[in-house]
């Protein structure tokens, strides 16, 4: 009995040697700067030039891309038939904000990462971003909808939890990418892992008025839009930062039909 004693001793403390360790994952980090390959194109002084290219354009953005063929027709379907609240958007706008905003979420982020590598060179735009008409129409539609509204700025939310970036005050940032924020602070999830941005947009416009189809307290901010950093806090693997808007900055214009 004094051996099996024994025994069951060493097996328990054997068993107990090798149970896992359960460790907190790290989650990655990624400093917020000013996206500097991001395509931030505002189309100053070209926007008929470009509608003029549009139809043979999006033609051949949808034989790459069947994501963006599908929300595409996804959206003029959901339209069909539906009065536009916002008279002030083209029908051709209001499909491609339909179709970013509603429509499945592998095309936002697809466009969004493309977006943010566009801009490297001017080559890398005219060969390998196949989302030209998105990004031009949407530009123009946030365009629109920024000088269709009173003057003023919004207090906006968003939590990030597969990133925590990384900032110091008083820095300029800005997104790089068209950015969905919400006017509710307390629809979102500011406890846990990632980082959560309380942002003064003055350039971003709210979307919920604009199609029926469209609800929540939705803001759009454009990749040009430049902020401040205000404040920066971190414990563990949860970070906030706050943001001021300080204006625009555009490396691009008119790329598409420059020198035509």
């Amino acid at each position: 009995m004094e051996h099996l004693a024994l025994g069951l001793m060493w097996l328990l403390g054997t068993v107990a040697s090798v149970s896992p360790v359960v460790k907190k994952v790290s989650i990655m980090e990624k400093a917020l700067d000013m996206a500097p390959n991001s395509f931030d194109d505002q189309y100053l002084g070209c926007s008929e030039m470009m509608e003029k290219e549009l139809q043979e354009l999006n033609r051949t953005e949808f034989e790459i891309n069947s994501i963006y063929a599908e929300a595409w027709k996804k959206a003029i379907t959901e339209l069909q038939g539906s009065r536009l609240p916002s008279s002030v958007l083209k029908p051709v706008q209001a499909i491609a904000l339909l179709a970013y905003t509603v429509e499945s979420l592998p095309l936002e982020q697809k466009f969004n990462e493309a977006v943010l590598e566009a801009g490297r060179s001017h080559e890398q735009y005219l060969e390998y971003f196949h989302f030209k008409v998105m990004h031009f129409l949407l530009t123009q539609a946030i365009g629109v909808l920024w000088h269709s509204q009173p003057r003023r700025c919004y207090d906006v939310y968003t939590v990030d939890k597969n990133l925590i970036y990384t900032a110091q005050p008083e820095e300029i940032v800005r997104f790089g990418k068209f950015a969905g924020f919400t006017l509710n602070k307390e629809s979102v999830d500011r406890f846990g892992d990632g980082t959560f941005f309380s942002v003064r947009t003055c350039y971003g416009v709210p979307i919920r008025d604009v199609l029926e189809q469209l609800s929540g307290d939705g803001v759009l901010i454009p990749p040009f839009e430049t902020f401040e950093v205000t404040n920066v806090t971190r414990e563990g693997n949860s970070a906030r930062i706050e943001l001021q808007s300080q204006g625009v900055h555009s490396k691009y214009n008119c790329e598409f039909v420059k020198g035509k």
